[in-house]
């Protein structure tokens, strides 16, 4: 039996399915995370063998205790992932430490967590990718600025999400931003692109080949939703457009992915961009080797009429899945900003829509920033009634 080590398996809320699935495979689920036994869900619990509670994820001393205690007892550990972006560098020096062989490892961390980084893989398979500039003196930033223009966006070299990410409109801000900005962070500063984020989400397997593709679509900058305490909205797409499935794939084997699920982000350009490429056409954004956040692995599913839970454990076992996808569409995610005076209310909402509603509810606090505070996830064959509930759900008085 396989040993599968799963970081903060309680975090987000439905990566239970992630373990459920894993154990339905016959492998052995060893869950390591600091909440309480008693606070998981009665779902994890069951998905579970053994969970050993840390103090603190963050103290990596005692994260090192529990997974030398799993080995010990059970044999060498064959897989460890959290599928969390968060984790993902504490995840490749624990496989790196206790030489588990499936996975990331210290070395390959520059390529997938520091934009900068990025660039040079995109660029290996022609992909282009925004001009940047790491931010160091500010002669140095204005004379990028002198030659890109203003905006700029200024965001952490290596950060999760969209925190610490600014757009900075004219000299004043970026002396805002100078007299402001956090001194242990390298930032990187980049051209303003005029585009909306399509994504490809994949599983992978180990001979770099993907066994479930589908992509996301961003009309509005997750940025703006986090500075701007605005509402969110994404969608998952019902077909994958066939530009962002040739890129995917190719940045796949550029980066030299096995074995995961991933989240590529690439630009489609809204105007033409010197340099770059016409109205329509994609650039690289950044690579995110875990699944899209939050509930997007359920919205796949209900886009797909699939299980992408199994799909990934299957994977994990054999290398390979038999679950296929059905019927198709539109996954829409509308996430409502507390304290806005909305036109419709919950009920409004549920009543005109109830029968597209594939699941609503609040979003975890640790998420809302990116995603509202109230969500609602429903399915719609066609793009004009999805823009239709967007307008209904998000319409202010």
């Amino acid at each position: 039996m396989k040993n599968f080590i799963f970081i903060s398996p309680n975090f987000p809320e439905n990566y239970w399915h992630f373990c459920r699935e894993l154990k339905n495979n016959g492998l052995n689920v060893l869950g390591i995370g600091d909440a309480p036994y008693d606070y998981l869900c009665p779902e994890l619990k069951d998905s579970l063998n053994e969970y050993y509670k840390v103090g603190s994820l963050e103290n990596y001393d005692e994260v090192c205790r529990a997974v030398d205690f799993f080995r010990n007892k059970y044999g060498e550990i064959d897989w460890l992932e959290s599928n969390n972006e968060y984790w993902l560098e504490r995840d490749a020096r624990l496989r790196t430490d206790f030489n588990i062989k499936t996975g990331f490892h210290n070395e390959d961390m520059p390529k997938v967590k520091y934009k900068s980084r990025m660039k040079e893989f995109y660029a290996r398979v022609g992909i282009p990718t925004a001009r940047y500039h790491i931010v160091d003196s500010w002669e140095n930033c204005m004379a990028f600025i002198q030659e890109v223009g203003y905006p700029v966006i200024v965001k952490p070299n290596n950060g999760v999400g969209a925190s610490f990410t600014y757009k900075l409109n004219n000299q004043d801000e970026v002396a805002y931003f100078f007299a402001t900005k956090f001194s242990h962070i390298e930032y990187i500063m980049e051209e303003y692109i005029y585009a909306e984020i399509n994504s490809y989400d994949a599983i992978i397997n180990s001979h770099g080949e993907p066994i479930f593709e589908i992509g996301n679509v961003t009309p509005m900058s997750i940025m703006d939703v986090v500075n701007n305490a605005d509402n969110s909205i994404f969608y998952i797409l019902n077909n994958l457009a066939d530009d962002t499935r040739a890129m995917g794939r190719a940045t796949v084997k550029s980066f030299d992915v096995k074995s995961r699920f991933v989240h590529f982000e690439f630009f489609r350009l809204l105007k033409d961009h010197e340099g770059l490429g016409r109205k329509g056409e994609l650039i690289g954004l950044e690579v995110n080797m875990r699944p899209s956040g939050g509930i997007s692995p359920d919205m796949m599913n209900f886009s797909q009429s699939t299980d992408v839970y199994k799909i990934w454990a299957d994977m994990i076992a054999y290398d390979s899945s038999l679950r296929g996808i059905g019927q198709t569409a539109f996954c829409a995610f509308a996430g409502r900003r507390d304290g806005k005076n909305f036109v419709m209310s919950d009920e409004d909402i549920m009543h005109k829509y109830g029968a597209n509603m594939k699941m609503s509810g609040r979003v975890a606090d640790a998420l809302s920033g990116a995603m509202g505070n109230q969500m609602y996830i429903a399915n719609f064959n066609t793009k004009e009634e999805m823009d239709a509930f967007y307008n209904d759900v998000l319409a202010c008085r």
